[in-house]
C-alpha cells in the first residue's frame, strides 16, 4: 500500500474527509458508516441536506452490504458497466443513516474504474460515501489543484491522479417498477 493511501485510510478511519481522483470526476469521500463524517461533506460542500450521497464500493461483492430487494436487472448490469461510470440506485438495506440516503429508502452504489480509487477502496475495506469534490452547484473538478482551488485547506488530503473521463457518472434508478435514468453522464445508453 502507497503511503498515500494508508495515510488516506487512517484519515477515513478517524472520520476525516479525502478527496480522491475517479474515472468520472475528483471525489470527495468518507466513511459511509459514520454519520458525523457525512456530516462534514455536507457542511463543506454547502450541500442541501435532502439530497443523498453516492456509496463507492470497492467490488460487486460488497452490494449486499448495502441494498436489498436487489433485481436480476441489476447483476447484469454490474456484470457489463462495473467497474465504471455508472451509479446504480436501489432499495436502501437496514441500518444506513438517514443522512446518508437524505432519509429516502434507497441507496446509489457504483465501481468505479480508476487505480487510485480502486487501491483506497480496497485498502478502506467497505463502502464510502462519496459526491463531486466542489461546492454545491459549481462544476465538478478533474485535478487536484482545482479541488484545492474550490475547497482549499478544508480538506486534510487530496490524492493526485486523472480523471479521464471528465464528466459525472451515469444514475439509473432500479428501485422502482421500471428503471429510470436520473443523469446523463459518462455512460450513454
Amino acid at each position: 500500500m502507497s503511503p498515500d493511501i494508508e495515510q488516506a485510510v487512517h484519515l477515513l478511519k478517524a472520520g476525516e474527509l479525502v478527496a480522491f481522483p475517479t474515472d468520472t470526476v475528483y471525489g470527495l469521500g468518507a466513511d459511509a458508516m459514520n454519520p458525523a463524517a457525512l456530516a462534514k461533506i455536507f457542511a463543506i460542500k454547502e450541500r442541501p441536506l435532502d439530497r443523498p450521497l453516492a456509496v463507492l464500493l470497492p467490488d460487486v461483492r460488497f452490494v449486499t452490504q448495502w441494498a436489498r430487494d436487489i433485481p436480476e436487472s441489476f447483476w447484469n448490469l454490474a456484470q457489463q458497466y462495473w467497474p465504471g461510470p455508472l451509479t446504480i440506485i436501489l432499495k436502501r438495506a437496514p441500518g444506513m443513516d438517514d443522512i446518508l440516503t437524505a432519509g429516502r429508502d434507497t441507496i446509489g452504489l457504483r465501481v468505479p474504474d480508476h487505480p487510485v480509487a480502486l487501491a483506497l477502496l480496497n485498502a478502506f475495506g467497505h463502502g464510502m460515501a462519496t459526491t463531486s469534490a466542489n461546492l454545491s452547484g459549481h462544476p465538478s473538478p478533474t485535478t487536484a489543484q482545482a479541488v484545492r482551488q474550490e475547497l482549499g485547506s478544508s480538506i486534510p488530503l487530496i490524492l493526485d491522479g486523472d480523471c479521464p473521463l471528465g464528466l459525472e457518472s451515469t444514475i439509473l434508478d432500479l428501485s422502482g417498477p421500471e428503471p429510470t435514468y436520473l443523469r446523463l453522464g459518462s455512460l450513454r445508453p
